[in-house]
């Protein structure tokens, strides 16, 4: 038996996704939830806050023009 405990955001539809650990990955499971609102005050940035707001040039990685001379 595996105890998460977990602060979830919602989905736009109000469904959320629970992680599972890797050993009940392939197996049903069994879950009791209790529901509240997370206090989220001062925590700072949250791993993924910034998903989809980066992006990178396609040529971000050529050669610049100010430096052909030194990379021949």
């Amino acid at each position: 038996m595996s105890t998460i405990t977990a602060i979830l955001a919602p989905e736009a539809d109000g469904t959320v996704r629970l992680p599972l650990p890797p050993e009940l990955r392939h197996r049903k499971v069994k879950v009791e939830a209790k529901l509240e609102p997370a206090e989220m005050g001062g925590t700072g940035p949250r791993f993924g806050c910034l998903a989809g707001k980066i992006w990178l040039a396609p040529d971000f990685d050529e050669p610049l023009e100010d430096f052909k001379d030194y990379m021949e």
